[in-house]
């Protein structure tokens, strides 16, 4: 007999292993965390396809999470996530699926929900709407399947595969995850991100060597870890730039929070970003940011979009070198907003407790 409480199947890539393990898809926890408070009726299943690397099923924040760790033997994974799917159906009243990304998951989920009537739609999230995809053939899906996280990723998406994304829901954050004390400006720029090639890391190293000859005491900081590592410390060093440029490594969420309220200025050299919700979060800690793509239509204040690393630089030499520069907390997007707009997409009401 199905339970009278409906349910919702969020299929991810990758889940964190635990409640510690903030640093793992960081705007997906909020969303979760987010459906919990807004629809405190809803039930949330997640089914992580890859990460954790496990296959026991757990707790998190209350929510079950059924990981399957497709990377090894990957069809018969498959198999596994859609015998699981089948079993859930059976025992919950699904309300439909929510796939993160149009990759593995969406294939899974599109053809689960066609199968057995179940609403499925996917969030365009990124590197999702690049060429190559080899997904998106299998897939085949309709414009009001899908749900872009971002203008740029709708155009993106439409320019690569001919579908335009119906429905368009940016990332949003949660404003009471940020410390309520005044954090004094004392980091100048601050950089976070997987230190991969997409991240263009070589290109903010230089520009903090342009500018250490207008500001050669310069503070900046980068967050994150990743591959690249060995070589943009040797660029540091090469450019005797270890006083003005730290690589400090991957922080807990809440730690980088702080660190962007103690910075004047994210810089975001990222070639190529879905939206970036490392970007919303630094324009509510106080910060200016200033990156090479622009996500939305609409202007964002505290957000400056340049094109060419010599705009860049002239960008930090105006507000650095302006002491009227505000440096105030800008709340364009919150994940309350951006869940309550994911929910009407499977037309699901409760009473709304905030």
């Amino acid at each position: 007999m199905k339970h009278d409480v409906k349910t919702l199947i969020i299929l991810s890539p990758g889940f964190p292993k635990d409640e510690a393990d903030t640093a793992c898809l960081p705007s997906q926890q909020i969303f979760v965390k987010s459906l919990n408070k807004i629809f405190p009726s809803l039930k949330i299943i997640a089914l992580s396809f890859r990460y954790p690397f496990s296959i026991s099923p757990y707790k998190w924040q209350g929510n079950l999470i059924i990981p399957f760790n497709a990377k090894q033997k990957a069809l018969l994974a498959r198999i596994r996530i859609w015998r699981a799917l089948d079993e859930l159906k059976k025992n919950h009243h699904i309300v439909g699926l929510f796939s993160f990304w149009c990759g593995e998951c969406a294939l899974i989920g599109k053809y689960f929900g066609k199968r057995n009537n179940l609403k499925h739609f996917t969030w365009i999230s990124g590197q999702d709407a690049r060429k190559g995809n080899k997904y998106i053939s299998l897939i085949r899906p309709k414009p009001y399947e899908l749900v872009a996280m971002s203008d740029f990723l709708a155009k993106e998406f439409y320019k690569n595969y001919g579908v335009k994304p119906l429905h368009v829901v940016p990332i949003g954050i949660d404003a009471s995850m940020f410390e309520k004390k005044i954090h004094k400006k004392n980091i100048d720029i601050i950089g976070v991100g997987s230190l991969i090639s997409l991240k263009q890391y070589d290109i903010f190293i230089s520009i903090i060597k342009s500018l250490s000859n207008n500001f050669d005491s310069i503070k900046t900081i980068i967050c994150g870890k990743g591959p690249q590592k060995e070589a943009l410390q040797s660029a540091i060093d090469k450019m005797l730039l270890s006083k003005n440029v730290l690589l400090i490594g991957e922080k807990p969420h809440t730690e980088v929070l702080q660190l962007m309220q103690r910075s004047k200025i994210l810089l975001h050299t990222s070639s190529y970003e879905g939206f970036g919700a490392v970007c919303i979060e630094a324009l509510y800690a106080g910060c200016h940011v200033i990156s090479f793509v622009n996500p939305m239509k609409r202007d964002i204040d505290h957000w400056h979009v340049v094109k060419t690393k010599e705009e860049m630089i002239n960008k930090v030499i105006e507000l650095l070198g302006n002491s009227e520069t505000e440096y105030t907390a800008e709340l364009p997007y919150i994940m309350d907003d951006s869940v309550k707009a994911v929910m009407q997409l499977f037309n699901y009401k409760e009473t709304i407790t905030v």
